[in-house]
């Protein structure tokens, strides 16, 4: 229940105050029925109650009328901006305490929503149908007799009316909360400015450009994994696209952790479990041309690389509009500053907005932690540690410095918009954002655990520090001894990392791949390091090594480090090429794939033990690390990537 108090003042003929009337209006809810009861006291000027006169003249109003007034007085605007506030409030409580269980009510209930979201609306003739407007779009919602919603369909200019599943359901459901932020979602993808005319011309430019997305889908190229979903997602050149439908933009799903992929393959839901991105329409302050024809002839030709030849924007129907096409990020993505940089320079477009640079840990922790974690663990001038416990009762600790992450490339932004203005701008800002996914992903799995607990007993203690945008060290003491050994983890793309153990008495080609298959199948620093302890911690091992440790041994993991990343300094990979081989394959969204790669016994083995990653590989046999020195660091013979 709630009540709302009035005062009126009261009039006569020559406007001369003749007292007041005092009105309380309690609204009761009782199982969906809504009973209004308006209380009315009048006081003259001289004190007399003007009751007796109000009597008459209410006491027979039926309830239905008294329903149809409150309903009247929802759908009117206030002109007095002081206390449209408060009715806004009251209409909005209101709202959801009228039951909707008649033919006027949702109409009333649709117009409500469309003035809201800043839609005409108007009934039909026969009041089968309420149409909701917009200059691009309108919603066609068919009713039934007593108030039931039949359909939902959507057009868009100049196209036959589609029905939505989604809306219709979320009509049915009563759901008006949802149903209104649908609406919304919608009138944002065609926020364009300027006249109908050039908003009809971009809204033609973002279906062409859809369309030449399409088409390099279908481009035939090699399949690198076995389930073609995965591969689509992980290594189609414009990742999975589900097309743009009534009301909804079109989707490309481009990235996906390890650990959700073995949601998918255990049957769950892939909604939600990858990295989407959503192609719009943006408006800009500047002019860009835009296609209005496809840039891709028929029958399409590909390059050397397997990519579509485009037609010269200049030689095809195109114009300079106030608008560009922009990739939505879902969910938004801390990018780091050189990754950044390289966006801008492949679309030649920059945003408009200054974007606040921060350290990208600090980004990675906000998001992991939550802003509570992350106000407790975060510390510019200090250390980050966390403890991650793993399976057969393993505890790590892990240790990041927060002066040592808070400078240089390692300054980044949480982007959620991208924009563009070619069709050959996406492969390419998807190859970007896969590479940072990958990377945010390994440094994320160092910071799932609780903050670190002085005193306590870890298997192995990690400090985790950048080398270059794309690389990182895990410093470490050996199992058992004193010495230090240093872990590059390098980030070439998304399906592909590349780690180096760095000993200074063997160094072994066999444990680098191992290490690296390990990674790239898991994609977690700690669970790495849990099958290097694994093998280092062996019987074999301990023979192999035993238990002496130089003189001199170097004490200062920041010391190895430095000499390490000496060695390794590397820049951001350009993506590999992934375009290569014939189509023996179609999928079954009709994308050409290439041919199924065959499994070896030992990768047949692997998918049967997935849920360990690191129990999918067989370690060396042996082994002998230790470092003594960071001189001895630096006469390890290895060459630096490439």
């Amino acid at each position: 229940m709630f009540c709302h108090l009035y005062i009126q003042r009261v009039k006569d003929a020559q406007g001369v105050p003749v007292g007041t009337i005092h009105r309380s209006v309690h609204v009761f809810s009782f199982s969906g029925v809504v009973v209004v009861n308006t209380i009315c006291v009048a006081v003259g000027a001289g004190g007399k109650s003007l009751v007796d006169d109000l009597t008459t003249k209410y006491a027979e109003k039926p309830w239905k009328e008294t329903f149809q007034l409150v309903r009247r007085c929802m759908g009117r605007s206030n002109p007095d901006p002081k206390s449209s506030k408060l009715l806004s409030g009251c209409l909005q409580r209101l709202q959801k305490a009228l039951n909707v269980s008649s033919l006027s009510t949702m109409v009333s209930r649709l117009e409500i929503i469309a003035k809201q979201r800043g839609l005409g609306s108007h009934l039909s003739p026969t009041e089968t149908a309420c149409y909701l407007t917009a200059d691009l779009f309108y919603l066609e919602v068919l009713l039934k007799p007593d108030g039931g919603v039949e359909d939902v369909k959507v057009a868009l200019h100049g196209e036959p009316p589609l029905s939505s599943a989604l809306l219709l359901q979320l009509l049915r459901q009563k759901k008006f909360e949802d149903f209104s932020a649908k609406l919304c979602d919608l009138s944002s993808l065609y926020n364009i400015p300027g006249d109908n005319d050039a908003k009809i011309k971009v809204c033609t430019a973002l279906q062409f450009m859809e369309k030449d997305l399409v088409t390099i889908s279908h481009l035939p190229r090699s399949l690198r994994e076995n389930d073609v979903y995965i591969d689509t997602v992980l290594n189609g050149r414009v990742g999975k696209i589900v097309p743009s439908g009534p009301g909804t933009p079109m989707k490309i799903q481009y990235s996906i952790s390890p650990s959700d992929m073995l949601l998918q393959r255990h049957g769950a839901d892939i909604e939600g479990l990858t990295r989407d991105a959503f192609v719009m329409l943006g408006s800009r302050g500047s002019t860009h041309r835009l296609q209005l024809a496809s840039l891709i002839p028929s029958p399409p030709q590909t390059d050397a690389l397997g990519f579509p030849l485009f037609s010269p924007i200049t030689e095809v129907a195109s114009e300079s509009l106030q608008a560009c096409f922009t990739l939505k990020l879902k969910p938004p993505l801390a990018i780091c500053s050189s990754v950044i940089r390289r966006m801008e320079q492949t679309t030649d477009v920059k945003p408009e907005a200054d974007q606040q640079r921060v350290p990208l840990l600090q980004l990675l922790m906000r998001t992991t932690l939550g802003e509570q974690g992350f106000q407790e663990s975060w510390d510019p001038g200090e250390e980050a540690n966390f403890t991650v416990a793993l399976p057969g009762n393993q505890v790590h600790g892990y240790v990041l410095s927060g002066p040592a992450w808070s400078g240089g490339s390692w300054e980044g932004a949480l982007i959620d918009t991208i924009p563009f203005t070619h069709p050959a701008h996406v492969p390419s800002l998807l190859e970007l954002l896969r590479h940072q996914s990958a990377l945010n992903i390994l440094l994320a799995s160092c910071i799932t655990g609780p903050k670190h607990c002085p005193g306590a007993s870890y298997d192995l203690y990690c400090e985790v520090l950048p080398v270059s945008d794309s690389s990182v060290s895990v410093t470490f003491f050996l199992p058992g001894t004193s010495s230090l050994a240093v872990l590059l983890v390098t980030v070439m793309h998304l399906c592909q990392v590349r780690c180096q153990l760095f000993a200074p008495l063997l160094v072994d080609a066999a444990m680098n791949d191992y290490i690296s298959r390990v990674t790239t199948r898991c994609m977690s620093i700690p669970i790495t390091m849990r099958a290097i302890y694994k093998s280092l911690t062996s019987p074999l091992f301990s023979d192999a090594s035993g238990t002496t440790t130089a003189p001199g041994v170097c004490t200062s993991p920041h010391e190895v480090n430095t000499a390490a990343s000496s060695m390794v300094h590397h820049s951001l990979h350009p993506a590999p090429d992934l375009h290569a081989g014939s189509s023996e394959m179609e999928s079954t969204t009709g994308e050409f794939l290439g041919p199924t790669p065959q499994n070896s016994a030992q990768e047949e083995e692997e998918e049967e033990e997935e849920e360990d990653p690191a129990a999918m590989y067989t370690s060396p046999s042996c082994y002998v690390m230790s470092v003594s020195s960071p001189q001895e660091v630096r006469e390890v013979p290895a060459s630096p990537p490439t």
